[in-house]
């Protein structure tokens, strides 16, 4: 039987006019911007009307990725659209596909099988042109910066401790370190520079957690993009960039609306990296969403010990909401790869290789349940070879734990799929709620913030700090950012900073090698092990399967 790809699925969708979708929630034409009949940008200012809802906030989160997948995202939408066939008003809120991974390893990214947003090749390719909006104001404001110290340098800006990179969204390593200003003194100064991927720019994690135009523009102003020759920090603000740069950025700060194969509706907007920033569609998506629907189903970034973590401890605690229950996603398969079977063994039946796996998942439980205080339900993505003997064995572990496990079907059966799923989540609302508990306090010290992320979320003994680390955070709060919250740069591969080191390693100490200031944002981001910020394209890109015919129909994406 040959099974149909994502794309073709999304292709023989038949879509709804998009000012129907928003009407389901009480968006208005009036409220709309229409970019064609099935996506539009939303007036911010909707947020202004009185809302009569009190939305219930489901994240989606994971277990560390594996290449035998997990489907977060596809589980996500699914969830959506369960709770939509069960006659919730619900709303899904997700990031924005990069068109880096698009081209290189991943291919789209809208979901799958049954559970997809459309129109996916639109979403996936170009969209709204946000992307290129934050990759015109990042660069707008390197090509400020180096034109101030080409007219006469009055910030008196070291040309050696420029940290501002230029960005594009697209996979090419070749940019990750330059040299430009060549060619003579009219054409620049000579420097190192340098170039990051969009989602990587600061531009994007202070876009996401921006809640209006204002707040935008006052984030913006406070990038750090150099030092001067007295060490002090030189920012955009400085430049009297933050006008322009947002500017550029004020028609992209709307969410965009598109919907799910099954109507659901749907905000794709924002998409910083989750290694490097915090991970998660933008605050002001998020907003919306909770002030139109009753149920908000969102995910965050990779695992849980990134994802989750980030969203709670910089999204929530700059928002002030938390989760009313959490999706814990995990596959059969993937929990094999942890305990150890290679890639083309995950098909067999394992049951000791999976009990070794399972450490993974229930660390990732034990956070949301037991450090976060949050109700949590364990997805099971399920694949047509997972036997009953491993299916019943999660859920016996996970019940030791105090959760249920709810089996889902979504990509082959869409919202159908998932109702088992979206019921469990419903009865976890109705419970008595807990306060969120955060991981540390703002207060804290630097390294006591670090340290408390590494002991509590990836069960690290603690956290060694080089010397080139320890210089910068002394620096950091001697310059007054000590209060911020922390983002852990570190692979996702693993609870640890080892990628290799998969399951739930023990007897482990975290390396933290840099820290850097993402004043805008509002964030000191800890460097872990070898983190890109410029990832390049595999032996084999996505992009080389990718094609278009005659009539404009896109092939090979995904």
């Amino acid at each position: 039987m040959k099974f149909k790809s994502d794309i073709e699925i999304a292709q023989e969708a038949v879509l709804r006019d998009i000012r129907e979708i928003g009407s389901k929630v009480g968006l208005e034409e009036k409220d709309l911007e229409l970019y064609g009949k099935y996506k539009a940008k939303v007036d911010y200012n909707v947020l202004k009307k009185d809302s009569q809802t009190q939305a219930k906030m489901i994240l989606v989160t994971a277990i560390n990725p594996t290449p035998a997948g997990e489907g977060k995202t596809t589980t996500t939408i699914g969830t959506a659209d369960a709770l939509s066939r069960l006659g919730k008003k619900t709303i899904v809120a997700l990031r924005e596909p990069s068109l880096g991974p698009v081209f290189g390893v991943k291919g789209g990214a809208a979901g799958g099988g049954y559970a997809q947003v459309v129109p996916m090749e639109d979403i996936n390719l170009h969209f709204t042109g946000d992307l290129h909006a934050i990759g015109a104001a990042n660069n707008l404001l390197a090509a400020m910066l180096d034109n101030h110290i080409y007219q006469g340098n009055l910030l008196d800006i070291d040309v050696r401790k420029i940290v501002w990179r230029r960005a594009m969204d697209m996979n090419d390593r070749q940019l990750r370190k330059i040299v430009d200003g060549m060619g003579g003194a009219g054409n620049g100064i000579p420097r190192e520079d340098g170039f990051d991927i969009t989602v990587a720019s600061e531009v994007m994690a202070a876009f996401c957690l921006s809640s209006d135009i204002i707040d935008l523009k006052e984030k913006l102003s406070k990038i750090i993009v150099a030092y001067n020759r007295k060490g002090e920090p030189v920012t955009a603000g400085d430049l009297n960039a933050q006008g322009a740069m947002a500017a550029l950025l004020k028609d992209a700060l709307k969410p965009n609306l598109v919907q799910t194969l099954e109507g659901t509706p749907a905000f794709i907007h924002g998409g910083p990296f989750a290694n490097i920033a915090h991970g998660c569609n933008s605050l002001m998506a998020t907003q919306m969403a909770r002030h139109f629907a009753d149920f908000v189903v969102t995910e965050a970034g990779f695992g849980a010990d990134l994802g989750a973590e980030k969203f709670i401890g910089i999204k929530c605690r700059k928002a002030g909401f938390k989760p009313d229950a959490v999706v814990i996603v995990a596959t059969v398969r993937a929990l094999k790869h942890n305990g150890g079977v290679a890639k083309d063994q995950l098909n067999k039946e394992n049951l000791e290789a999976l009990e070794a796996g399972l450490p993974n998942l229930l660390k990732h439980v034990e956070n949301v349940t037991g450090v976060f205080n949050l109700p949590a339900v364990v997805a099971i993505n399920q694949f047509p070879l997972d036997t009953e003997a491993e299916l019943k064995l999660v859920k016996s572990k996970c019940e030791e734990m105090g959760v249920n496990v709810a089996i889902s079907e979504v990509w082959a059966r869409g919202g159908a799929g998932g109702e088992s799923l979206a019921k469990e989540i419903l009865r976890l609302v109705e419970q008595p709620t807990k306060p969120l508990q955060y991981v540390y306090d703002l207060d804290q010290p630097i390294k006591d913030k670090i340290n408390a992320i590494a002991t509590k979320i990836y069960g690290a003994d603690g956290v060694e700090f080089t010397s080139k680390a320890q210089k910068e955070i002394d620096n950091l709060e001697k310059l007054g950012f000590g209060d911020l919250p922390i983002c852990m740069a570190k692979t996702q591969y693993s609870l640890s900073d080892d990628p290799k080191k998969l399951g739930r390693p023990s007897g482990f100490k975290v390396t933290v090698s840099q820290l850097t200031i993402s004043a805008g944002a509002g964030f000191i981001v800890a460097m872990t092990g070898d983190i890109m910020k410029m990832p390049g394209l595999p032996k084999m890109p996505s992009a080389e399967k990718i094609d278009v015919d005659e009539q404009g129909k896109i092939s090979g994406l995904f």
